[in-house]
């Protein structure tokens, strides 16, 4: 990651950073705006420059629960990446948010135009937005699950059962 490029734009080498970043346009939304919902077409997707966006879920009985919270540098959406591209999750601003907008049909087809730039892009998202968001699934299952008082679940030996 870079100092001034944080997140994916920051985990992309130059030469690919800039080539997705000449398939993006600035966008802005207010706060409080719903910018997709669980079960949509993901035909785009967003890279935050600035403010938060949570993303939530709906679940019966309890309505919309908010899973995670995303900022500068982080990408928001990653299922325009695999089929059936549709939305796992929903998403609404927390604050006013800018942006780059990228269209899913357009950087799939430069993924599969340039297979080194779909592995660099493909990486990125796995690594950055993927991975992070699994070990933030798994702290929140700790915390709903974990054994009472903190104590952890891994044992002194650091190792998971």
């Amino acid at each position: 990651m870079t100092a001034d490029r944080p997140g994916l734009l920051g985990a992309l080498p130059p030469p690919h950073r800039d080539r997705l970043l000449a398939l993006a346009h600035e966008v802005s939304f207010p706060a409080g705006l719903r910018i997709f919902d669980e079960g949509g077409a993901a035909d785009r997707f967003w890279i935050i420059r600035s403010g938060t966006v949570a993303l939530d879920v709906h679940e019966p009985g309890r309505g919309t629960v908010v899973v995670e919270t995303l900022g500068e540098g982080e990408l928001l959406g990653w299922s325009w990446l695999f089929e059936p591209y549709q939305w796992h999750l929903g998403a609404r601003t927390r604050a006013m948010v800018t942006a780059y907008e990228c269209d899913a049909r357009e950087v799939r087809a430069a993924i599969d135009a340039d297979p080194a730039f779909g592995l660099a892009v493909t990486r990125c998202v796995a690594a950055v937005a993927i991975g992070r968001r699994l070990r933030a699934a798994r702290t929140r299952l700790l915390d709903l699950y974990g054994p009472p008082g903190g104590a952890s679940r891994t044992g002194a030996g650091g190792a998971a059962p």
